[in-house]
């Protein structure tokens, strides 16, 4: 196995399986004793079974001695760290990395689907099974102090991702790294800039990511997709600083090299910043004129993502787009008519037709199938109110539904990664040349087996956009 791949293997297959465990409510003197006699620094704590917390030699140091209290009088729950900070066993080990460098902890535990107890796993053992990883960079990403430091983080989160195309790992896997990797670069910068320059900011706001950044589907050309919603109450100064804040917030993410949204889909454009209720009024707004702009606008709010600020706004905002949507069959038929408007570049006995001048010989390949697939899930997804945020997972819930047979979802999974594949490896080709990375793909690039495979991706969206089509010609979205 690669080294670097490592860090995609599950938690399961390396978390330590024997755990010490004892119940929260039992003397601390017994939980100290029981460390001591089995030469371990750490206990995992339960309630009837289920693990609630835990407890370390650091916080019988910390919580107990240092500060003279009597461990005779104390039980492990007045010590231990609750709620348990925990990892499902199949879980990546980059996941595992975050979630330990976020909390500033060494330990988690490790938890079957159902919520009991398999394993631990540390920041020592992750060392041990890895020698060269993405681990130092999340750590710096989490430790950066300036916006000059989080702009060298964001080059080497490209440099990574270069040496990684073309190692085996899976392309969903990547992806999935992509995405993880630039979240933790923005909610660090947003706290570094609501530190620095506006530590008296309220809470009751979220920063929402739109688009391929709210589905975790960002490539190396991603530009900012985003959004800021509040609460309805703040009063006028507290809006006035989120204006302010939004502003100067958007300004340090294109200074670390984030490039602006050419259509101004951005928390510091008034359209795109409103309270919950200004939100559900500008949407209102747009599922009354249906126009392409509009129907795109939101597609974009679909996608929404809660990256930092209160989560409970932004269920609040998508409960409104999907009551809206659900059994919506006009609206949703001219998305599917917009989407539509996406012709896949195939002729006569399957060439594949590249663009015109000034970019002869390349083919969009956004444009020419990963939108017209991204967006079809996503209305089948919509229109079956089923809550699931990527194109992967829509097509895994399309299926258990029964919207899409078996076969189906296989064949769109497998045309949606081969895509996608293909655009990472052009923007890494991009890159190495020295040229701005876009979709664009150049078909004189491909040998013989790789255009098949494009040839055979792209009529896999044709066939895509022909049952949506079919099933809208009947009146069935669904």
């Amino acid at each position: 196995m690669p080294e670097l791949n490592v860090l995609f293997q599950p938690v399961g297959q390396y978390c330590r399986r024997e755990v010490i465990t004892c119940e929260a409510g039992v003397p601390l003197v017994t939980a100290a004793t029981l460390m001591r006699e089995r030469n371990i620094s750490s206990l995992v704590t339960t309630e009837q079974g289920q693990p609630v917390g835990i407890i370390t030699d650091r916080d019988l140091r910390n919580k107990v001695v240092a500060l003279g209290r009597n461990p005779a009088e104390l039980t492990v729950q007045q010590v231990m760290n609750s709620p348990l900070i925990t990892i499902a066993e199949d879980e990546f080990l980059f996941e595992a990395l975050h979630l330990l460098s976020r909390h500033r902890i060494h330990r988690l535990a490790v938890i079957a689907p159902d919520g009991s107890l398999t394993g631990i796993i540390t920041d020592s053992d992750i060392l041990r099974i890895q020698t060269r990883s993405p681990q130092q960079l999340v750590r710096e990403i989490e430790e950066a102090a300036g916006l000059d430091e989080l702009a060298e983080l964001h080059k080497r989160v490209q440099g990574l991702v270069k040496h990684l195309v073309g190692t085996g790992v899976a392309i969903s896997e990547l992806v999935r790294l992509i995405a993880h990797l630039n979240d933790r670069i923005l909610i660090r910068l947003t706290e570094l800039v609501r530190s620095k320059q506006f530590p008296g900011l309220t809470d009751r706001f979220a920063l929402l990511v739109l688009g391929s950044e709210g589905r975790s589907e960002q490539t190396l050309t991603t530009d900012q997709d985003n959004a800021l919603v509040y609460a309805d109450d703040l009063p006028e100064q507290q809006v006035e600083e989120l204006k302010t804040f939004s502003e100067a917030l958007i300004d340090a993410v294109i200074r670390i090299g984030i490039p602006p949204c050419p259509g101004g889909i951005m928390a510091s454009t008034p359209q795109w910043r409103h309270s919950l209720q200004g939100w559900r009024q500008q949407l209102n707004h747009w599922f009354g004129v249906p126009t392409p702009e509009n129907i795109l606008k939101i597609s974009m709010v679909s996608d929404m993502r809660t990256l930092y600020g209160d989560p409970t706004l932004e269920q609040a905002l998508r409960a409104h787009v999907s009551g809206r949507l659900v059994g919506n069959d006009a609206f949703l038929g001219h998305m599917t008519a917009n989407l539509l408007r996406f012709g896949v570049p195939l002729g006569w006995f399957g060439r594949i037709k590249t663009e015109k001048p000034p970019h002869s010989g390349l083919l969009d390949l956004k444009k020419a199938g990963i939108f017209a697939v991204t967006e079809g899930v996503k209305i089948l997804t919509l229109a079956n109110g089923l809550q699931v945020q990527n194109t992967r997972q829509r097509l895994a819930a399309l299926q258990q539904a029964e919207v899409l047979s078996p076969q189906e979802a296989d064949d769109l999974t497998a045309v949606y990664d081969s895509l996608v594949q293909f655009r990472l490896r052009s923007q890494v080709d991009d890159m190495n040349a020295g040229r701005q990375p876009d979709n664009r793909i150049a078909l004189a690039d491909l040998n013989r087996m790789e255009l098949g495979r494009l040839r055979s991706a792209l009529e896999g969206v044709r066939s895509f956009q022909q049952l949506l089509q079919q099933r809208y010609r009947l009146g069935q979205m669904m």
